[in-house]
C-alpha cells in the first residue's frame, strides 16, 4: 500500500482526539489562553453541557487581525521561541484553536487595547469561513458551537449533558485557585452561575471560595523547600477528609496538574491518620526551574514529568507530615457543627407514654461530674495491664492513684486552661470521657485514644529496641491453614522484635509462647488469626517498616483499653495529658477522630444565649 500525505483537516482531526477529549478539554484550553494573555476577569458560558455552546471572554492583551490567521493554524504560538526547557506559560503547543476548530464551528473576536477596531475570524470542520473587521471590546471572545459536529462519533463517547457541565465547572475551580488574582464567572442556560470574585494574594479566600469557608479553620500551612523544590499550599487536618480525592488540587509553576506521583505522595503524607475509603483535602504548588520538569509529556499537559521525581516525593512527604506532626493533633470544626445538628433543642410537655427513668444511682465523690480531678503518678495496673517490670515504657504510662491522697478526698481543681484537652469531668457509657476547657469541652473516645498511644509507642520503639514480651505458662496453639502458618513464619523474627514470639507446631498450627508485655493480657487466638489475614493482602514490594507498623498498629487495637471500662478520675486525666504529648493522637489507627471539640460560643447558641 503506497505512503501519501494526508490533509491539513484530518491531521488536525487527529490531534483533536488528544488534544480536546470532551467540552471540558476545550474550556482549559481556552481559559488557559485567556490567562497567558494576562486576563484579570475571565466569564465563561455554556449551553448543553458545553457540547452546543461554550464561551469564554477575557480582557486580557488581544490580538491582531493577523495573530487571529496565525492562531488558527497548527503549532503557532507566541509563548515559545525554540526550546521547551523554559517554559513560563500555561499553554506552549500551538494545537488548541486548530484542533478544536477541526471538531467544531469556532469563532474568534479580539481587540488589542488602544486599537481602533478589532477583528473576527470563523472556522468550521478545519475550514477558514472569513477574517474580517468587527467591533470588539478589548480583550478576546472565543465562541466553540456544535463541538465534535465534524466527527459525530466523538459524540457517542461523552456524558450526559449534566456530566460534562460538572467537568467543566471543576476545570474552573482548579484554575481559580491557582490564580487568585483573576476573576472568574461560569454561567450558562444548563447551569447556575458560579462566580468567584479575585482574592489577590490571599490563596487561602480563594480555597476557601472552593473548598468552603470550613476549610480555613481546617487547614495547616505548608512552607517547604528541598533543594531547589520549593512546597507551599495548605493541607487539611486528618479529620476533615472527604469520600474521594476530588478535594486535591495540586500545582506545578502554577499550573493545574493531575499528577500520580504527587497524588501518591499525599497519599503517603496522610497513611495511618484517614480512614480506608476517606481522602484528605489539600492544595499544594510547587515551584521549581522549568529545566526540571516536563510538562510537555502529553497534549493535555495534565500529566509531569521530574527529573528527580524522589526529590519532590519526599519534599511532599516531609512537609505534610511536619505540619499534621505540628498542628495535625486538632479535632475538625466540622466534628463540632455535625454534634451540634444531632442535638434538638428541648420541648416543654410530655410525650404519650412517656414514663421516668429509674433514679441514677447517686453520685460518690470519686466519681462526681462537677468534682474536680487531679492526674496522678501513672503505671501500668490502673488501665488493667499486667503488674510486670516494663510494662509500661517510653512514656506509654498509666494511672494509679498517689499514695499520700486517697481518692475520696477533696483535691484542688484542675484549671482547664492549663491543658489543650482540659480536665476531665465525667465518662459516659463507659467509653466517652468529657473534659472541661478553658472554651468549652471535649469528648474523648477511651478506646480510640488509647489505641493510638499504645501504637505510637509500639511504633516509637521499633526504632530504638526489642519490646519486652510475658513468657505464656502454656503456649496458645492456633490452628490455621499451611500457607498461612508459612507466611507468618517468614516474618518471625520481626514478629519478635515486637515481643510476639510464635514458632511452628506441626503443618498447619503456630505456637504463640510470648506476647508483648505492654499489652497484658491478649486474645492471642484472636491476634494471630488477623495477623495472618493481613500477611496475606500484603504486596510483597512494599516496605519492611510499613508492615511492621501494621502489624504494630493490629496489636495495638487488641492492647488497648476498651469500650465498657469504668475509668477512674485520675486515669482519665492521664490518658488526656498522654494525648496531649503523642504526635497523632487525634486519630486511631484506623484514621477516625479519638476526639471531638465543642466550643462555648456554640453551647450557648444551642440554648439561644447568643
Amino acid at each position: 500500500m503506497a505512503i501519501k500525505q494526508l490533509s491539513e483537516t484530518l491531521i488536525n482531526q487527529i490531534a483533536a482526539g488528544e488534544v480536546i477529549e470532551r467540552p471540558a478539554s476545550a474550556a482549559k484550553e481556552l481559559i488557559e489562553n485567556a490567562l497567558d494573555a494576562g486576563a484579570t476577569r475571565i466569564e465563561i458560558a455554556t449551553a448543553g453541557g458545553g457540547k452546543a455552546l461554550l464561551r469564554v471572554t477575557d480582557n486580557g492583551s488581544g490580538m491582531e487581525e493577523v495573530d487571529l490567521e496565525l492562531a488558527v493554524r497548527r503549532h503557532c504560538t507566541s509563548k515559545i521561541s525554540d526550546t521547551l526547557d523554559d517554559i513560563r506559560t500555561l499553554g506552549f503547543r500551538g494545537e488548541a484553536l486548530p484542533s478544536i476548530g477541526s471538531v467544531a464551528k469556532l469563532s474568534i473576536a479580539s481587540r488589542r487595547a488602544g486599537a481602533a477596531g478589532g477583528a473576527e475570524i470563523a472556522v468550521a470542520g478545519g475550514k477558514v469561513l472569513h477574517l474580517r473587521p468587527t467591533a470588539a471590546n478589548p480583550g478576546t471572545i472565543v465562541e466553540v458551537r456544535d463541538l465534535f459536529f465534524a466527527t459525530p462519533a466523538r459524540l457517542k463517547f461523552l456524558k450526559t449533558e449534566k456530566a460534562e457541565a460538572a467537568a467543566i465547572t471543576e476545570i474552573v475551580k482548579r484554575m481559580a485557585i491557582a490564580f487568585p488574582r483573576v476573576r472568574f464567572v461560569l454561567s450558562g442556560s444548563d447551569r447556575s452561575t458560579l462566580e468567584l470574585p479575585a482574592t489577590g494574594d490571599d490563596h487561602l479566600a480563594r480555597m476557601a471560595q472552593i473548598l468552603g469557608s470550613e476549610f480555613k479553620d481546617n487547614a495547616i500551612a505548608l512552607d517547604a523547600v528541598r533543594e531547589d523544590v520549593s512546597l507551599t499550599g495548605f493541607a487539611g487536618v486528618p479529620t476533615f477528609n472527604r469520600g474521594n480525592s476530588a478535594h486535591q488540587y495540586a500545582f506545578v509553576n502554577g499550573r493545574p496538574v493531575q499528577d500520580k506521583l504527587i497524588l501518591s505522595a499525599i497519599r503517603g503524607a496522610y497513611a495511618e491518620t484517614i480512614p480506608s475509603g476517606r481522602y484528605p483535602v489539600a492544595v499544594l504548588s510547587l515551584r521549581l526551574d522549568p529545566a526540571l520538569v516536563d510538562v510537555n509529556v502529553h497534549p493535555a499537559k495534565s500529566d509531569v514529568r521530574f527529573r528527580d521525581p524522589g526529590l519532590v516525593r519526599g519534599l511532599i512527604v516531609g512537609a505534610v507530615r511536619e505540619a499534621l506532626a505540628r498542628e495535625g493533633d486538632r479535632a475538625a470544626t466540622t466534628g463540632g457543627d455535625g454534634m451540634l445538628r444531632a442535638f434538638s433543642a428541648g420541648r416543654s410537655g410530655f410525650q404519650p407514654g412517656w414514663r421516668p427513668s429509674p433514679a441514677p444511682t447517686p453520685w460518690t465523690r470519686e466519681t462526681s461530674p462537677s468534682r474536680p480531678f487531679e492526674p496522678a503518678a501513672v503505671t501500668g495496673a490502673a488501665y488493667g495491664f499486667a503488674e510486670k517490670p516494663q510494662a509500661a515504657f517510653d512514656g506509654l504510662t498509666m494511672p494509679t492513684a498517689r499514695a499520700d491522697v486517697p481518692l475520696n478526698e477533696p483535691k484542688q481543681a484542675e484549671e482547664p486552661s492549663r491543658f489543650p484537652l482540659g480536665a476531665a469531668r465525667a465518662q459516659l457509657h463507659e467509653n466517652y470521657i468529657v473534659a472541661q476547657t478553658d472554651s468549652g469541652l471535649v469528648i474523648v473516645d477511651q478506646h480510640a485514644a488509647h489505641e493510638r498511644l499504645v501504637f505510637e509507642a509500639m511504633r516509637k520503639a521499633l526504632h530504638s529496641k526489642r519490646l519486652s514480651s510475658q513468657v505464656l505458662l502454656i503456649p496458645e496453639i492456633v490452628d490455621l491453614p499451611e500457607e498461612d502458618c508459612d507466611r507468618l513464619m517468614a516474618f518471625a523474627d520481626q514478629l519478635g522484635e515486637l515481643g510476639l514470639a510464635i514458632e511452628r507446631f506441626g503443618p498447619g498450627a503456630i505456637a504463640v509462647r510470648e506476647t508483648p508485655a505492654m499489652l497484658g493480657e491478649v486474645d492471642a487466638q484472636g491476634l494471630i488469626r488477623q495477623l495472618a489475614d493481613e500477611v496475606a493482602e500484603w504486596d510483597t514490594a512494599s516496605g519492611l517498616n510499613a508492615k511492621l507498623e501494621y502489624v504494630a498498629a493490629t496489636m495495638a487495637c487488641h492492647g488497648s483499653v476498651r469500650s465498657g471500662r469504668r475509668l477512674r478520675p485520675e486515669e482519665m486525666n492521664a490518658l488526656l495529658r498522654q494525648m496531649e504529648a503523642t504526635p497523632g493522637s487525634g486519630q486511631c489507627n484506623h484514621g477516625r477522630p479519638t476526639y471531638i471539640e465543642l466550643k462555648l460560643s456554640d453551647i450557648e447558641r444551642l440554648f439561644g444565649r447568643s
